[in-house]
């Protein structure tokens, strides 16, 4: 709930904890906001504090996970009329077609970083808009295809995801698919730039990569106070 309050430069009440969690000082940030639902999702979850209270409410151990959190920045060519469709038809095509609830805020100072955060479910929904286990038991078979038994008297059996939200492969494909619908809106735009997310070195080339100061340091820097992360490579 607080990361959602976060994001979305909004008051949100928690039902887990009793506390709201406020961050409205953020909304001058936040230039526009929404949430994306899959067929099967409740209409009801279009409120941010509903949809985040009942994700809270539907995780039992101390440890799970809540949700994914994805920041991208946007490339500054693109137009900031399109910062929104852009968004949102990224996550169309690659969470919401797939089963999960998307949602989203594009944050602006004016300082040459727009950027979005996006808040991802972890479980998908069933024929009824209710969310589903994470995984399932599956029974261990023999090699005549009957199940094990342990002498304890027990089946031997393993968990499955029900879905494949949390393979690594994933990230590599959501960056790819990151760049290439920046590249549609940048080569609609009539700019010239282009994303590749890949490493020089996986692309190639000789160059060495700069390393990402952070907007402390690079405040610092422009006031021209040396720091040990800009120093030269």
């Amino acid at each position: 709930m607080a990361g959602a309050a976060y994001q979305s430069g909004e008051r949100l009440y928690s039902e887990f904890d009793h506390r709201t969690k406020n961050y409205s000082y953020k909304s001058g940030e936040v230039i526009a906001k929404g949430i994306l639902l899959p067929e099967r999702a409740p209409p009801e979850y279009e409120n941010r504090q509903t949809l985040w209270n009942a994700v809270e409410q539907s995780e039992k151990q101390w440890n799970a996970q809540l949700s994914r959190g994805i920041i991208m920045a946007i490339p500054r060519e693109v137009p900031k009329t399109e910062y929104e469709n852009l968004i949102r038809d990224y996550c169309q095509e690659q969470f919401v077609s797939k089963g999960m609830v998307a949602d989203f805020a594009i944050h602006d100072k004016g300082d040459g970083n727009p950027h979005a955060h996006i808040m991802l479910t972890m479980r998908a929904f069933d024929e009824n808009g209710k969310f589903l286990p994470k995984a399932h038991k599956v029974y261990d078979l023999g090699e005549e295809g009957q199940r094990i038994r342990f002498p304890s008297g027990e089946w031997k059996s393993h968990k499955e995801n029900t879905v494949d939200w949390n393979d690594r492969g994933k990230a590599e494909i959501w960056r790819s698919a990151w760049a290439e619908i920046c590249n549609r809106y940048l080569e609609r735009a009539g700019s010239e730039e282009r994303l590749d997310l890949r490493s020089y070195e996986r692309q190639g080339r000789g160059e060495l990569p700069t390393i990402h100061l952070g907007p402390a340091v690079a405040h610092l820097e422009k006031k021209g106070v040396p720091t040990s992360p800009g120093l030269p490579l």
